[in-house]
């Protein structure tokens, strides 16, 4: 019974949001470039932030954070709260840089300030990365979470759990396919809204009733006084030398990689282009990062409740979250629940899917038909999402097996991060460093990266370096080679960034100071939560890691012994664990 009521809230609220959307957007253009890619550039700050923060919390985020706090405790809140700085540098350097060349696409900036050569090998770029990585990703994370939330498993019949991956990513990718590719950004943004204030409400209330689990009846706020006193150190937000993200990597690799996501990442920053104007654009900005300041309640203490209620059960870090939903809440409001996931899920997928529209239509299509009509231009993004989506859906299930997630998901991240990054700071900043500075500083960048990364006496040489300290090693060593060639073979005039008038480029008056408030609010969460002693231990928790993995040696080698057993039914006597 109570899971039809879970199936029944999912369908209510699912509807609901798709209707919504409908009658918001029916009217809209979407059949224009500028109408279907940038929404007409109509966006308002309400719309921008919703679709900014919900195209960030999807399933890798849910599930990957919350599975990374699970594993390694509160210091992962670093991805949530730094974002903000990033998100208040975007809001006052970088966005105004951007709407003032009127601007669709990331690459086409580049090619605005350097060539169109630079723009096309960052477009492809993007699209090869959106394809491989990214879409995958979601997909997969998705189908992850929500088979565990809704046990679908039994619902559909389906016997294997990869059956199900698969059933999950098709219905995913089937349904984030329509809303990218018929309904346009606006469309994209509006349902982003909606789902947004789900999604809030929802994961406070995870926080919230796993808490109040925690407290043993005795409510929430006993519940947090339970896990602060039976974990104080995993609720130390400054990372050890050998934690996951030691505090000192905050200056190099994770600020850089917040600094792409946030300030140039296509994917995220497509619906700021697409604001009315400057101020909107702003103001819609800054109100995601004051957002932001929230994410640890619902991406990373329900990490740290998972662990403490089923740590010893042996679960995979990205089954923490799930696991959790489905015990905690009531049905109804796990039904509810869910379809805000989706809604996540969805605006992660078709957010990254209508910027692989944009970028391929605007960037590569007219090199292609060079005389293609507006209506040409559309298609062609619709039928490319198409491949793109049922490609994505192929990867997806690939990606079973990955120990975490987020952790991979930055990994992957980092590889076209950092180069782009590095190209575009070095194109706002300076007015003589010339294109192939660009091209070099991209190749340099890209086989760094991967050589790092992926051959082996490299790899052993960086052992002893932490891998966001090499980002940052090679972010820095793209910087000062454009630079030297921006010396040694300069552009012949000096590069003057063109007002097209596409929108009001006023600036919000309150935009330096709503700016340093939220930068002074992340330095008080940091403070309220840390334990510097950590700085000079060679682990931040080092009680904590070592429950964890004893929890998750008994776990192998309980499934070791059931799969060495063949009756199913037949006792089995597994190691025994530490009750919690």
């Amino acid at each position: 019974m109570n899971n039809t009521v879970t199936i029944i809230s999912f369908l209510v609220f699912t509807g609901l949001v798709g209707l919504a959307t409908w009658l918001i957007t029916k009217k809209d253009d979407h059949e224009s470039s500028d109408g279907y890619f940038l929404g007409g550039r109509s966006l308002t700050f309400p719309l921008i932030a919703g679709s900014l923060l919900l195209t960030n919390l999807s399933t890798e985020q849910l599930v990957g954070l919350n599975g990374a706090a699970f594993q390694h405790g509160f210091h992962v809140m670093v991805w949530e709260v730094f974002a903000v700085v990033a998100l208040v540098l975007m809001a006052l350097f970088f966005l105004p840089k951007f709407l003032r060349s009127g601007i669709a696409t990331v690459p086409q900036y580049l090619g605005v300030r350097f060539d169109n050569q630079t723009r096309t090998i960052v477009d492809i770029i993007f699209l090869l990365a959106y394809a491989v990585i990214l879409l995958p990703l979601v997909l997969y994370s998705g189908a992850k979470g929500l088979s565990n939330m809704l046990d679908v498993q039994a619902l559909t019949g389906i016997n294997s759990e990869m059956g199900v991956l698969w059933f999950m990513v098709v219905l995913i990718g089937i349904l984030g396919s329509i809303y990218a590719l018929f309904g346009g950004l606006r469309t994209v943004a509006v349902s982003d809204t909606i789902n947004g204030a789900g999604l809030l409400i929802g994961g406070f209330l995870i926080a919230y009733f796993g808490l109040k689990a925690v407290g043993d009846g005795n409510g929430a706020i006993a519940g947090w006084n339970t896990l602060m006193e039976t974990e104080p150190a995993r609720f130390n937000s400054i990372g050890g030398k050998k934690d996951n993200v030691p505090f000192s990597t905050i200056f190099t690799g994770v600020v850089l990689l917040n600094l792409f996501y946030w300030c140039t990442n296509q994917q995220i920053i497509q619906r700021t282009f697409g604001a009315s104007s400057l101020a909107e654009g702003q103001k819609g900005v800054l109100l995601t990062g004051g957002l932001k300041l929230l994410g640890p309640i619902y991406l990373v203490i329900p990490g740290m409740i998972a662990f403490h209620l089923y740590g010893h059960l042996g679960i995979g870090n990205d089954d923490a979250y799930g696991t959790l939903v489905k015990n905690v809440l009531p049905g109804p409001l796990t039904g509810f629940f869910a379809a805000v996931m989706v809604g996540a899920i969805l605006s992660s997928f078709n957010s990254a899917l209508n910027s692989t529209c944009t970028i391929f239509s605007l960037g590569i299509y007219p090199k292609i038909k060079k005389d293609a009509t507006e209506d040409e231009v559309v298609k062609s993004g619709k039928l490319f999402g198409l491949v793109i989506a049922i490609s994505s859906i192929l990867i997806a299930p690939m990606l079973a097996g990955q120990q975490s997630l987020f952790d991979y998901l930055q990994a992957m991240n980092a590889i076209y991060f950092i180069p782009l990054f590095s190209v575009i700071l070095v194109g706002m900043l300076t007015k003589r460093v010339p294109a192939i500075a660009a091209k070099i500083g991209i190749a340099f960048g890209f086989i760094s990266i991967m050589t790092g990364y992926f051959v082996p006496p490299v790899k052993e040489a960086l052992s002893g370096i932490n891998n966001f300290h090499f980002l940052g090693m090679v972010f820095a060593s793209i910087i000062i080679l454009m630079l030297i060639i921006g010396k040694v073979a300069p552009r012949e005039t000096d590069f003057i960034q063109e007002d097209v008038k596409a929108v009001d480029m006023t600036a919000w008056k309150h935009a330096k100071l709503t700016g340093g408030i939220l930068i002074v609010l992340v330095g008080i969460i940091y403070a309220i939560f840390a334990d510097f002693s950590a700085l000079s231990k060679d682990y931040n928790n080092p009680e904590g890691n070592a429950k964890y993995e004893q929890y998750q040696k008994a776990a192998e080698e309980r499934k070791k012994i059931e799969n060495a057993i063949p009756d199913a039914d037949a006792p089995v006597e597994a190691p025994a664990l530490e009750p919690q």
